[in-house]
């Protein structure tokens, strides 16, 4: 992989530098002092550096900012390094906590597009023309998925109409204005679409994108369309291919001892960015990031694989410190503490977009499904009979809640509902009263970034920011 610091955070219009690459004046004088695509991509080989180019910008960014401005986490007294403006929704288009993704996928859109633009000029035969068919595919698939992410976190809502995110198919120098969310997912429904032509079935590397990945994909975007159909479909491919974990497999997943129903994940190594770190305080131990006692009590304590892979409870660590600390991800070992790899997507989430949109279908499978995840995850769990549409949608929103959380999903999640973010007094001591975010409020979408607005005079802001 190629080294995370050699990452640029830039804004659209920004000049890109990229590890690889070249770069394009404002003024389309040829640049004298860098490579062209055309002189840094001369064979396949080249290609696949380019595109790990892009796994490596890949992190865990939303995975942080979803869980502090969400209900799943508490900010303990001990905290007294880290910025909470996020935690007390605070934050605004300058506040970095909430806005560096969006620097962070646009460089590595901007990778991409570069390696797919020289791809086709890359001479191949045999087996060299199916790496590069699949290098393209993986490519388009990246290009959907991080223009997902996007329009998951700054989308002014998750409706047709609504300010989406520039769909950015070329690296190029420009004023890109905003598409509307329908036209996102359209562009993305595409590039996936092609995509699945080109990974072969028999591709299984679950630290790149396979065939199931793209599924995978599929299934979430339909979620976030409310298109059911696709996402029964989609979900379904995934999970026939990449069965649930049993509850001996369960704890493994997290420590990475294995990788059982793990469908895509971004391998940390070495020097990475530790996602485990981003909860603890390596320095003396503090802890940055608690669970929340909302999240706490959604848990059979005793039975539930989940709540001991995810979570630990300290009462010994003494007074003034969290008792109950995040394990998810402490992952690594003694030297490279919380060094885990972080897993994008998994078949739990499979399960819960299969029984939501099956709900939503009032198809009678539905709750089979909500079901079948939770006797994989509780040990003696009673199947349940739901009384109507609404209390099983509430039941798998619940659920969704402890499956993914750490997972980057749950402010998300709130949203596709139009639903405020209520956390419990006990969980918001150090929030300043920040207990409820309502819809109407401009922090219940992110903030495009004050840069982006600055140089792009066709980029717009979410609503009710000043």
């Amino acid at each position: 992989m190629i080294d995370k610091s050699i990452r640029k955070y830039i804004s659209l219009l920004g000049l890109l530098l990229l590890a690889f690459g070249s770069c394009k004046k404002l003024d389309d004088v040829n640049p004298t002092d860098t490579i062209d695509p055309s002189k840094a991509f001369r064979n396949v080989k080249d290609l696949d550096l380019g595109l790990l180019g892009v796994y490596a910008s890949l992190d865990y960014t939303l995975i942080g900012s979803n869980a502090i401005v969400s209900d799943e986490i508490t900010v303990p007294d001990e905290n007294t390094v880290s910025n909470t403006e996020a935690y007390r929704w605070l934050y605004n288009s300058g506040s970095g906590s909430v806005t560096s993704a969006f620097d962070e996928y646009y460089v590595t859109i901007d990778r991409l597009n570069r390696v797919l633009s020289a791809a086709p000029t890359v001479q191949a035969t045999g087996a060299d023309l199916e790496l590069r068919d699949r290098y393209r595919g993986e490519l388009l698939a990246l290009r959907a998925y991080s223009h997902l992410e996007l329009l998951r976190a700054y989308a002014s809502s998750y409706s047709t109409g609504a300010l989406g995110v520039p769909y950015m198919k070329e690296s190029i120098i420009g004023y890109p204005a905003r598409d509307q969310f329908e036209a996102v997912i359209a562009n993305i429904k595409a590039d996936l679409q092609e995509a699945k032509t080109l990974i072969p079935a028999g591709f299984s590397d679950k630290s790149r994108i396979t065939r199931t990945a793209v599924s995978a994909i599929q299934a979430r975007t339909a979620l976030y369309e409310k298109n059911w159909t696709e996402a029964v479909s989609y979900s379904t491919e995934a999970i026939d291919a990449a069965p649930l974990a049993s509850r001996a497999q369960f704890p493994g997943i997290w420590t990475d001892q294995n990788n059982s129903e793990v469908i895509w994940e971004l391998k940390r190594v070495g020097s990475d960015s530790r996602i485990g770190a981003f909860f603890f305080r390596e320095t003396g131990g503090i802890v940055l990031y608690a669970p929340s006692f909302e999240l706490i009590n959604t848990f059979d304590k005793t039975n539930d694989i989940r709540y001991s892979s995810y979570i630990t409870n300290a009462p010994a660590r003494g007074a003034g410190k969290s008792a109950y600390l995040i394990k998810k991800y402490i992952g690594g070992d003694a030297a490279a503490p919380g060094l885990a790899d972080v897993k994008l997507f998994r078949t739990g989430e499979m399960y819960l977009i299969r029984a939501e949109a099956q709900a939503e279908l009032a198809a009678g499978a539905a709750g089979a499904d909500l079901n079948a995840l939770r006797a994989a995850r509780i040990s003696g769990y009673v199947p349940e009979i739901f009384s109507s549409k609404e209390a099983l949608i509430n039941a798998i929103y619940q659920e969704r809640f402890k499956e993914l959380a750490f997972e980057g999903h749950r402010f998300f999640d709130l949203r596709r509902r139009n639903l405020p973010v209520d956390r419990l007094p006990e969980d918001a001591i150090n929030a300043a009263g920040a207990l409820k975010l309502e819809p109407a409020q401009a922090q219940y979408a992110f903030p495009i970034p004050a840069r982006e607005l600055s140089v792009n005079r066709n980029m717009e802001q979410n609503p009710n920011y000043q």
